[in-house]
């Protein structure tokens, strides 16, 4: 699979998440050996209006590179100013029209977007006529059970400029429940000539194995699966080249990652909002631990990088 200078035989890339894949996450995902990045998604509306906000959303380091940036936004014009004005800074641009949640559909964004393949094609057409690197889409299966027009709207995407197209085989109807549809990725592959992203139910490198295996598509990319659990990249990686798995990180190595993942946070945002976004990555971490729930009740109690050393060394 080939985006712009980047080469790779299956690539496999970390989903923009929002609230999750910040800049310290994204480093402890890249040296388990996450091939592509990708910021949290940016409206382009509040990129537009210069919203303080986006200036955490876009930091990035040379180190994650190939880097995306991930927007969404409904107006082509705009989200193809917007494209330009960032193109420097990244590798690619992304659009997100999968993105379930009623405050980004309610303003037709995201996977609303599913529902007016028209509109895909001059939003795609706009950015692509003003970008020159590669400008990939992420989609669901469709709005909802009875409009399941992925492969529909890839074939536009590729139509307009798009380079590749990332799908997530669950509806906007289903949001993150129930299995997903990889049929829905190997229609998409046999559809389009660009490269295909498989997305959905990634959480073992026997899944992403499997599903290059049963879909075709040209590289995957793992979300939930990664939360807590950078090293997920690393298993990914060794099944994709036929090596033995490598065994699951040791207590000692859940705690160190805890804490480096606490320092990342601290150098880039502070404490005080380090620790408190520390909390349900601390939950992740530890899930299926045994007393991790009485663990998760006494996290939301941290406030300081001395409480969080407190509380790991009497837990682990």
């Amino acid at each position: 699979m080939r985006l712009g200078e980047f080469s790779w035989e299956h690539p496999v890339f970390l989903a923009p998440m929002a609230g999750v894949t910040d800049l310290p996450f994204r480093l402890l995902c890249k040296e388990q050996g996450c091939d592509g990045m990708c910021t949290e998604m940016v409206s382009a509306k509040a990129l537009y209006y210069r919203s303080k906000n986006t200036r955490t959303l876009l930091q990035t380091e040379p180190s994650e590179r190939p880097m995306a940036v991930q927007l969404f936004g409904s107006d082509p014009e705009l989200m193809a100013e917007m494209a330009a004005s960032l193109e420097e800074q990244f590798d690619f641009i992304d659009v997100n029209m999968g993105c379930p949640v009623p405050k980004v559909v309610n303003n037709g964004e995201g996977s609303a977007l599913m529902k007016d393949p028209p509109l895909v094609s001059r939003i795609v057409e706009a950015m692509a006529r003003r970008l020159k690197k590669p400008l990939t889409v992420k989609i669901r299966a469709g709005f909802d059970g009875g409009s399941r027009n992925a492969a529909e709207i890839a074939r536009r995407i590729e139509a307009a400029g798009g380079a590749a197209v990332a799908v997530h085989g669950r509806t906007r109807e289903q949001y993150y429940s129930g299995r997903a549809d990889w049929e829905v990725i190997r229609q998409v592959k046999e559809a389009v000539s660009i490269p295909v992203i498989g997305n959905g139910d990634i959480f073992s490198g026997e899944d992403a194995a499997r599903m290059i295996r049963e879909t075709g598509c040209d590289g995957v990319m793992a979300a939930r699966g990664a939360k807590g659990n950078p090293w997920l990249f690393r298993e990914i990686q060794a099944a994709l080249a036929g090596e033995p798995i490598p065994p699951r990180p040791s207590v000692g190595e859940i705690r160190d990652t805890v804490l480096r993942h606490s320092r990342l946070l601290i150098q880039y945002k502070g404490e005080y909002t380090a620790m408190r976004e520390m909390r349900k990555h601390l939950a992740w971490y530890t899930a299926g631990f045994p007393h991790s729930s009485a663990l998760r009740g006494r996290a939301n109690q941290v406030e300081t990088m001395a409480d969080l050393l407190a509380l790991l060394e009497e837990f682990f």
